[in-house]
């Protein structure tokens, strides 16, 4: 078997999950990440055996004078590589692309960077065999692949005339402790639509779809109110039937008592995930519904750490060529990492 080598730009919330998810894969290995500074994830990194690889290598110095090898510069790094996850911070990987063309690598951003950084905007289940031949993608972001795991679904059942959907969006993830907000409620935009609908549809660009959004005080996971117009009449029992079928999509019966995303992470915890880390988008049983005859709604949950992660596996599969179809990469990626949807 021929191993994928994957380099990791941007070791933090995001890269320090896609290079655990790569190294549990049989066809992939990581030949390095980065980090710009010392801190606990690049000790971590070199703890996991990870080279790792610095943007200044004049700051050399101060990594190992804390006892943290560095293996080279960035530059370096994407040399050994066949194919880049960009996972830096939104904004700054636009400014990488002239490096990963430079030396003719394949590369993958995520979805705080524009659509337009790749031409291509990815989800596993919606798109994954035109990734394939592609040089670079975009992995879209977690509120936009939970959007497009349940969206496509139904729309392959009985097709999707619109949907009209609201993001409850957590404040900051669990450590970051400069965000807020800490006691109020954020329009984010005030304006309709959000950025989360326009995004979807470099997906699913049929989609009729317009979605709202709000912060509020929370560090673990997103919340979705979704509502969507069929274009046949509903059937609840198929459509619980299909969530409980689909590998990236975790029904959470209402026996359990789960009624929040802080139960979500207690559950997650309980069965032993890294990091609590839910990969799945996470429907409430009890709350799908089917009222007159053609409008879907219901609620889900949407770890924002951790969705685009699996995702990110099967991009690198589709776009490094392998003769693999997206179920099957799917079913690979997820038996990889002991990764059962719940």
């Amino acid at each position: 078997m021929v191993m994928i080598k994957v380099a990791v730009n941007g070791y933090g919330t995001i890269g320090k999950r896609v290079a655990d998810a790569v190294s549990a894969q049989p066809d992939m290995e990581i030949v390095g990440v980065s980090k710009t500074k010392p801190s606990a994830e690049a000790l971590i990194a070199g703890k996991k055996g990870y080279p790792l690889y610095i943007a200044d290598i004049s700051k050399k110095a101060d990594f190992e004078k804390n006892g943290i090898p560095v293996a080279g510069s960035v530059e370096e790094m994407v040399q050994t590589a066949d194919i880049v996850v960009d996972a830096t911070p939104g904004g700054i990987g636009a400014k990488n692309r002239q490096l990963y063309e430079k030396y003719g690598k394949m590369a993958i951003w995520q979805g705080g960077e524009d659509h337009d950084i790749a031409g291509f905007s990815f989800s596993s289940s919606c798109n994954f065999d035109e990734a394939k031949g592609k040089k670079f993608a975009r992995v879209v972001s977690c509120n936009t692949t939970g959007l497009c795991r349940i969206i496509k679904l139904a729309d392959d059942a009985f097709g999707v005339e619109k949907v009209r959907a609201t993001m409850v969006r957590r404040g900051a993830d669990p450590g970051d402790a400069k965000r807020g907000p800490v006691d109020a409620i954020v329009l984010n935009p005030v304006t309709i639509p959000s950025h989360h609908g326009p995004d979807l549809q470099t997906v699913l660009p049929e989609i009729n779809i317009v979605t709202t959004a709000l912060v509020v005080p929370t560090t673990f996971m997103h919340m979705h109110i979704l509502q969507m117009d069929l274009k046949e009449t509903g059937d609840r029992d198929k459509i619980l039937e299909m969530i409980k079928d689909h590998p990236r999509i975790g029904l959470i019966k209402g026996f359990t008592g789960i009624k929040s995303t802080a139960e979500l992470k207690e559950y997650a915890s309980d069965l032993g995930r890294p990091r609590s880390d839910l990969w799945e988008s996470c429907v409430f049983e009890d709350s799908v519904s089917i009222v007159e005859g053609k409008e879907l709604y219901l609620f889900q949950a949407i770890h924002q750490e951790a969705d685009v992660v699996v995702e990110n596996v099967d991009c690198i599969r589709a776009m490094a060529g392998e003769n693999i179809t997206a179920a099957e990469s799917i079913a690979l990626t997820d038996r990889s990492m002991n990764f059962e949807a719940i």
